[in-house]
């Protein structure tokens, strides 16, 4: 294994732990300050906003300025991000510090360019799940140690020891190598992005089935708490075992042709919105949350399959672009779940298993099939 992938999964693990112990709370954070569910919606919507609005750019220079720089530039970015929600001691302060947190995203395009560059012999798909893999290794501890420090301690401790973990964190991202930056021959130019009608073709079927699968998650921690009377720890916990969930997906799913993990991936989303819907008790949720792995997967194998689409000085503005186009469900989506939650708690889980069948459909039909999947060429297909 490449010495810098070696880092940069020490750099994803300690992120891990801290970033997940405090996002699953963040929902009943905004409540304790006094938040209602349909603001809450909407102040993780314009957090999502946040992260649509940086993977283009973040792309595009990181295949001109460099792809070390711009990962070391979000990994301090986020030590100021969650400080400032370490430090808030209101809601308005603490929803800058969100905003600031979801502006991080900018991260992804340019972590997905390097893992794809120094990946050997590795495949596109089995790079990208392994960030996931080292990533939700902490996730599975973060949650769990959040949640015993929320009880113990409250919500507002939880932000502060995560500070300190991230900037720990940040030491191991520092000792990663550069990568010379690709260039295409100047007397045959790739195709312009907006002109690559196959990859164009495959985003629209990305962006139905992000706003699909994530449409059950935004309120789903207040559901826990609010209608089935869990605690910080057992919510902790729940959040643990999606990672563990998430690292069981990626490692099984990496191992398969991209398109066969990305509609697994949608199955394991459907089993978790059901049976928080009719479970009744916390191995029910614990299961669920074990399914919802397939989502974090599924995401990271989305992105998988546009790297055969596009020439590699355009990769990290690629993947900028699909990244934008998974989060801008992250601002779309939550004054939803936000409007339905206030209608009625249920609610959301039959709309979202009828959502995810029918994006579930139109990528197992719009997708394209590896075998038709070359450098320069594809053909998307109406069948298996």
């Amino acid at each position: 294994m490449n010495r810098s992938l070696i880092w940069l999964g020490i750099a994803l693990f300690t992120w891990g732990i801290g970033e997940a112990m405090f996002v699953i709370f963040q929902p009943i954070y905004l409540q304790q300050l006094g938040a209602s569910p349909l603001v809450i919606g909407w102040i993780l919507g314009a957090a999502g906003l946040m992260m649509t609005i940086v993977p283009i750019p973040s792309g595009h220079l990181s295949d001109r300025w460099g792809r070390r720089q711009m990962l070391i530039a979000a990994w301090v970015f986020g030590i100021f991000a969650t400080l400032t929600m370490a430090l808030a001691k209101n809601l308005f302060v603490f929803v800058i510090g969100i905003l600031m947190y979801g502006f991080t995203l900018f991260v992804v395009s340019p972590l997905d360019s390097y893992l794809t560059a120094a990946r050997g012999k590795w495949t596109v798909a089995r790079a990208i799940t392994f960030s996931g893999i080292v990533y939700n290794s902490g996730v599975m501890i973060g949650p769990t140690l959040g949640g015993w420090i929320g009880d113990h301690y409250g919500l507002r401790t939880v932000y502060a020891v995560a500070t300190g973990i991230f900037i720990f964190s940040t030491f191991f991202i520092f000792q990663i190598e550069s990568q010379p930056r690709d260039h295409h021959d100047p007397e045959d130019p790739p195709a312009d992005l907006l002109k690559n009608k196959r990859y164009l073709s495959f985003l629209a079927v990305f962006f139905i089935v992000a706003l699909v699968v994530f449409l059950p998650q935004p309120l789903t921690p207040n559901f826990l708490e609010n209608q089935r009377g869990l605690s910080l720890t057992q919510i902790g916990t729940l959040g643990s075992i999606v990672g563990i969930g998430t690292v069981v997906f990626n490692l099984l799913l990496g191992m398969l042709e991209a398109r066969k993990g990305f509609l697994i991936g949608q199955v394991g989303v459907a089993a978790y919105a059901f049976l928080l819907w009719q479970g009744t008790s916390f191995g029910w949720f614990a299961i669920a949350y074990f399914m919802l792995g397939g989502f974090r997967a599924l995401r990271g194998l989305g992105v998988a399959q546009v790297r055969p689409l596009v020439h590699e000085s355009q990769m990290g503005l690629a993947y900028g672009i699909a990244e934008t186009v998974g989060a801008a469900t992250t601002f779309i989506i939550p004054p939803v779940a936000g409007y339905l939650y206030s209608l009625n708690p249920f609610m959301i889980y039959p709309v979202s298993l009828i959502a995810i069948a029918i994006g579930f459909v139109v990528s197992f039909i719009f997708t394209p099939h590896a075998k038709h999947v070359q450098p320069e060429h594809i053909e998307f297909t109406h069948q298996l």
